[in-house]
């Protein structure tokens, strides 16, 4: 008789309708709930898979794919802006019965968690940031240009000059269109190489340009102290094209632990992925 048994978390997906509009739920693991938020804006959680999944150990993860992106398609005449994505969290943590979230947060979805505890401070228990977007307009304009600059490297405008040239699109198309990606993700890298480990994603072109337009010039500096009752963490790599001052700023405003991971670029959770687990895992258990 056969007695294994599969060990690995059981994952269950699902919608959620709230607030007029449906979000494609996924869960996985047993124990403490985290809720996890994914960047953009407009993008869908699954580029965090398989990495962020490593924490599942001895938690339950939530996933969501925030409206009007991934599989949360809304309308075009649906708002989408920040109020809106902070308003859909807040009814989540009601249908989900949760007195308080823990959340963790990626890129855009760091930031989408500051605006969360400064509107909702009570229901917020734990945060766990992650190469968070910076928590003021000022340094995201730094951060694109940085992108931008690294965008220009010689040795990605060859790559893609050769890639052009080299028939793929028509022998392989779907080979031709990982590749592209690679490419077009590769700045946010130390090692541009590990691009190859990033589970391909789309973005919804209108949701990102309407939530950034709707957070206008903001600058979150002077609220963030009162967020400094919750216990709190920042998590980034040293070779991220986010300012350093931005993510250091943003820890020492809220009191959150800061670590900066050396030979790291803006994905920790694929570029080091066991010091990741190691310091997300380990705040989170607490």
């Amino acid at each position: 008789m056969n007695t294994h048994r599969d060990t690995r978390p059981q994952v269950t997906e699902s919608t959620e309708a709230v607030r007029g509009v449906e979000l494609f739920v996924r869960r996985i693991g047993r124990g403490p709930p985290v809720v996890v938020l994914h960047g953009g804006p407009g993008a869908h959680h699954d580029y965090l898979l398989p990495g962020f999944d490593a924490l599942a150990e001895g938690r339950e993860l939530i996933y969501y794919d925030q409206r009007g992106g991934g599989r949360s398609p809304v309308a075009r005449d649906v708002p989408v802006g920040w109020t809106e994505q902070v308003g859909d969290l807040e009814a989540l943590r009601q249908a989900w019965g949760l007195d308080r979230l823990t959340i963790a947060g990626y890129s855009w979805g760091g930031l989408l968690a500051l605006l969360y505890a400064l509107d909702h401070p009570g229901s917020v228990a734990r945060l766990a940031l992650v190469s968070p977007a910076p928590s003021w307009r000022a340094a995201r304009l730094r951060f694109e240009e940085r992108f931008g600059q690294r965008n220009l490297d010689p040795t990605f405008q060859e790559a893609r000059r050769a890639l052009r040239e080299s028939g793929l699109r028509d022998r392989d198309p779907e080979t031709f269109q990982r590749r592209i990606f690679e490419l077009s993700v590769a700045p946010y890298f130390h090692d541009p190489a590990r691009a190859r480990d990033l589970t391909p994603f789309r973005i919804t072109g209108r949701t990102q340009e309407e939530v950034w337009a709707s957070l206008g010039d903001y600058d979150l500096r002077e609220r963030l102290p009162a967020l400094r009752g919750i216990p709190s963490l920042v998590l980034r790599g040293e070779d991220d094209p986010i300012p350093l001052e931005a993510a250091r700023t943003t820890a020492e405003l809220i009191g959150a632990r800061f670590r900066s991971v050396p030979r790291c670029g803006h994905v920790p959770y694929v570029e080091a992925h066991e010091e990741f687990v190691r310091t997300i895992g380990g705040f989170l258990a607490v």
